[in-house]
């Protein structure tokens, strides 16, 4: 491999390694903890149950119809264009400056779909709305790493790369061994993709999956958010959530893509 792939699959490792390393905040664990320990002990069961089946239905929406109007928000032939360029730049010449280039789509979408879930869950939030916007919500981190995919190369099309989706998803909102034996998930069935190795995925157990750990995550966000005004903190929870996602897709495909120079 080249050097300077090399160095730049150093850094990505590093990086991954301080996102499955990280530790929880003292103050998060001391004061807020606590506080959202209290709201989820006091949300009755069938809340909890109508959570994850919005979320479970609203994959199910984005992936059967949603994907058409996503790819309205943003010009698909131009990112995969844009790629092209730039990988043929670097089969040309690796140096760091066509790297650069090749991470620039990426940079873009996160910065803007970050951006964009903060006015999008505080505006439902101060409405008092709370689970009609979990399919819009879904659809903005699905915008998100699409952008990111294509950026590097990549299709979603296909069953293996939605169930690569939703592992990233998975990994990037868990904890400990949990997201270790995520993370493992996706170096595999991304290596096995590339290497046109046949993979047997279960693509509905997957979703479910994926719903339930994100209905965890947004719990009691979810449910202040459908009470006007206080709602509004929701914004700021779908903010740190697509950001989150957002960095560890990024990881994850530029490392793939790197990997598949070899």
């Amino acid at each position: 491999m080249n050097s300077k792939f090399k160095r730049q699959l150093k850094k990505l490792n590093k990086q991954e390694k301080k996102i499955l390393n990280k530790k929880e905040n003292k103050l998060v664990k001391l004061k807020i903890n606590p506080i959202r320990d209290k709201i989820e002990s006091k949300i009755p069961d069938k809340v909890k149950n109508a959570l994850d089946i919005a979320f479970f239905k609203g994959f199910h929406l984005v992936f059967e119809k949603g994907n058409q109007y996503i790819e309205k928000t943003y010009d698909k032939d131009k990112i995969k264009l844009e790629h092209d360029l730039n990988n043929y730049k670097i089969d040309e010449k690796v140096n760091r400056k066509h790297i650069k280039e090749l991470d620039r789509q990426s940079r873009r979408s996160k910065i803007f779909n970050s951006s964009f879930s903060i006015l999008e869950g505080g505006a439902l939030g101060v409405l008092g709305i709370g689970l009609p916007d979990i399919p819009l919500f879904i659809a903005t981190i699905m915008k998100n790493i699409y952008e990111i995919a294509l950026s590097y190369g990549y299709d979603y099309e296909r069953e293996e790369e939605r169930v690569y989706i939703l592992l990233i998803i998975c990994g990037a909102m868990t904890q400990g061994k949990p997201q270790l034996a995520f993370n493992d998930q996706i170096d595999r069935l991304g290596h096995n993709i590339d290497q046109g190795v046949y993979n047997e995925v279960n693509l509905e157990e997957q979703i479910r999956v994926t719903s339930n750990i994100l209905s965890d995550s947004m719990l009691a966000a979810k449910f202040v958010q459908g009470i006007p005004i206080i709602g509004a903190v929701g914004g700021i929870v779908n903010y740190n959530i697509i950001n989150k996602i957002g960095k560890y897709a990024s990881i994850k495909y530029k490392k793939r893509y790197l990997l598949r120079k070899e």
